[in-house]
């Protein structure tokens, strides 16, 4: 086995342990989840096991995370993202930025005029204001967001955006499971 692949797989290990201790489970609790056997999973995780794909795919089904980020294998090929935008009705457009189901996702959205129709769903959403104007509607309150405006809110209460007038309108839009949430920095916190 040459050196780097050597490298890739035992940096596996304290990587799945590293994604355990994130997510807050024990290995009992991700035993059950996965249907791996304790003994394996921590095998696994220590290095005195070399991962199989039968392993990997749950265990990267259960953390939520795409298999390349289990193995961190070096890139290859063309590091360009190759986007596939949809096209909706009325001239919308959807260009998804992430491809990792289950997790956080994100898109670039051209947003035509378009009647106002409330829904709910289980999720967090977080908009984000590129070009024109927002019309966010959230229960009975309304708000207008202009470029560089951000708004996030639980998808479980009615809502509804679109353009604010008759011209479309350009945002960034991430929307995660139930309880994922964008974290907004805007520079360092002021010495005391």
């Amino acid at each position: 086995m040459d050196a780097d692949l050597a490298q890739i797989l035992d940096g596996i290990g304290p990587r799945l342990r590293a994604l355990r201790h994130d997510r807050g489970l024990t290995l009992e609790a991700l035993a059950e989840e996965t249907g791996i056997s304790l003994s394996t999973l921590s095998r696994l995780e220590s290095g005195k096991r070399r991962p199989t794909l039968d392993l990997l795919i749950p265990l990267a089904r259960a953390h939520r995370v795409a298999l390349d980020q289990l193995v961190a294998a070096p890139a290859t090929g063309d590091p360009r993202v190759h986007l596939r935008p949809h096209r909706g009705r009325h001239g919308s457009v959807l260009v998804p930025l992430t491809q990792y189901p289950g997790r956080v996702q994100v898109f670039k959205q051209v947003l035509s005029r378009r009647e106002p129709k409330l829904v709910t769903h289980a999720g967090y959403e977080w908009l984000y204001v590129l070009a024109g104007e927002l019309r966010l509607v959230l229960g009975a309150r309304e708000y207008t967001l202009r470029p560089g405006e951000i708004a996030e809110f639980d998808t479980a209460e009615p809502h509804w955006f679109g353009p604010a007038g008759d011209q479309a309108v350009e945002i960034l839009h991430l929307f995660g499971p139930q309880g994922d949430q964008a974290v907004v920095r805007t520079g360092s916190a002021a010495a005391t």
